[in-house]
């Protein structure tokens, strides 16, 4: 496969992440009052336990986000349904739950971030998952970003065209820029997008309004997923749930998710953030993402995502935002 389509399969991956949390979330709101039913499906999902005391969450850092419940959504390169070493995490979404007003902030850090990562000095924070897994990648977030993560849902590129296939497709709107970049379609008009066209429309770069609406482009396909899955029947929704659960790793149990029941209905999605703010490139033995400073960027992301207005960065972050510094002499 050429490295031009692994680029484009990789960019559709960040709808994926987004898609399974709010699909977990409609499919406890549709039946959830039946346990022994989604406690079936849910043991279809491959689960991992975590050691919380190996994931770097300062004592400091639990009491600053003892609000927040941060979940990372991590969608990896595998083209099967494998979730080991080697596997990079292209697609880095933190959900940033607050347990009081329950707002759901939905935060992306782009994979080529340089950051510093345990045992592997200063390098790409997509290589996180490659080297260790979900417990690196958790662990290289905790300590660059001062977050609390400790739970993880993990999803491969293949389940993205599955899950929007197995719904029947989405309804969407192509403006006349945007039809030479989705195969099949010819001409401006709304259309019911199979999976493939649905990210290659998601995936858009190469238009009027860059990255902001390609991210808008995501936005509407997961709005589209999220509305036509509210009106399935319970035999669409069980032929979904199948498809899309043993695409599922995670360390979230069924406990855990029928503990969220009570107060679902009250999540409601109010951001989408994109992350480090800003950044410069660089060139050393690969391209990188430089965070302009690390510290700088991680203060106003504990401003802005937990209303921290006068957040002071860990000496963690201080550390590892000099040493990025003193390697590229990005200071500001």
């Amino acid at each position: 496969m050429s490295r031009n389509k692994e680029k484009k399969k990789r960019r559709g991956l960040k709808i994926f992440g987004i898609t399974v949390l709010v699909l977990v979330i409609i499919l406890a709101i549709l039946v959830g009052s039946i346990f022994w039913y989604i406690n079936s499906k849910l043991s279809k999902m491959q689960t991992i336990d975590l050691n919380e005391e190996d994931l770097n969450v300062s004592s400091q850092v639990e009491e600053n986000l003892s609000e927040y419940r941060n979940i990372a959504i991590f969608g990896i390169d595998s083209r099967e349904d494998t979730y080991s070493k080697g596997n990079r995490s292209d697609c880095i979404i933190i959900a940033s739950i607050n347990n009081n007003t329950k707002e759901v902030k939905l935060l992306s850090v782009y994979r080529d971030t340089y950051v510093e990562i345990e045992g592997h000095g200063l390098d790409k924070i997509t290589h996180a998952y490659s080297y260790g897994e979900a417990p690196l990648a958790i662990k290289t977030l905790n300590s660059n970003l001062d977050l609390n993560i400790k739970e993880f849902i993990t999803v491969n590129f293949d389940a993205v065209k599955d899950i929007i296939d197995s719904i029947g497709g989405v309804e969407m709107s192509i403006t006349s820029e945007e039809v030479p970049h989705i195969s099949g379609i010819t001409k401006a008009g709304t259309y019911n997008l199979t999976g493939e066209q649905a990210l290659a429309y998601a995936r858009i770069r190469y238009a009027s309004g860059g990255d902001y609406k390609r991210t808008e482009r995501m936005r509407d396909v997961l709005t589209a997923v999220a509305n036509k899955v509210k009106t399935m029947n319970v035999s669409q929704l069980n032929n979904l749930v199948d498809e899309l659960l043993p695409k599922v790793y995670t360390n979230i149990t069924a406990a855990d998710i029928f503990s969220l029941f009570p107060s679902i209905t009250s999540f409601n999605i109010t951001e989408s953030i994109g992350w480090p703010y800003e950044t410069k490139g660089i060139t050393l033995d690969r391209w990188y993402g430089v965070p302009v400073t690390l510290e700088s960027n991680v203060k106003q992301l504990h401003q802005e995502l937990f209303n921290e207005t006068e957040y002071e960065p860990s000496e963690t972050v201080k550390t590892i935002s000099n040493s990025i510094v003193q390697k590229t002499g990005y200071s500001n």
